[in-house]
């Protein structure tokens, strides 16, 4: 993935969910379920998807693609929603410790193809060399599917 310029990191943007909080997962009623004002398909590009311990991770990988939901957070929601999502995927700005990173990065819209910016977790550089040298690639890039 080219980077990309950063935005503050409370910059009210929508998320890409590609794994748990997806329609249909486990964490997705837990924290989306009357916060949310749409969800629609899209795809990440520039991204890998790795098999993780009962969730995903998402690494940046030239070519890749992954499948997942573009979310919209309700205007009401959205800081109780961010801040509820940073607690989930164990993000902490500026912690080394983090399992993720919360990055802005352009997603596709399937419907109509429209380029989105929208925050994505991505696995902390750590997590992604590990994931890069022995980890397990899903190799459609869709959570869902994985089994």
């Amino acid at each position: 993935m080219i980077a990309e310029e950063s935005e503050g990191p409370g910059t009210p943007l929508p998320f890409f969910v590609y794994g748990t909080l997806r329609p249909g997962e486990v964490n997705h009623d837990l924290f989306l379920r009357g916060r949310t004002a749409a969800e629609e398909p899209a795809r990440l590009p520039g991204a890998a998807l790795y098999d993780g311990p009962g969730y995903p991770y998402a690494v940046e990988r030239p070519g890749g693609g992954i499948r997942g939901e573009l979310v919209t957070a309700r205007p009401e929601s959205y800081a109780e929603l961010l801040a509820a999502l940073d607690r989930l995927e164990e993000y902490t700005p500026g912690d080394p410790r983090s399992l993720y990173e919360r990055v802005a990065r352009h997603v596709v819209r399937t419907a109509d193809g429209a380029r989105v910016r929208a925050w994505v977790y991505l696995a902390a550089p750590r997590v992604a060399a590990a994931l890069r040298a022995t980890g397990t690639r899903i190799e459609d890039g869709d959570w869902l599917f994985r089994r």
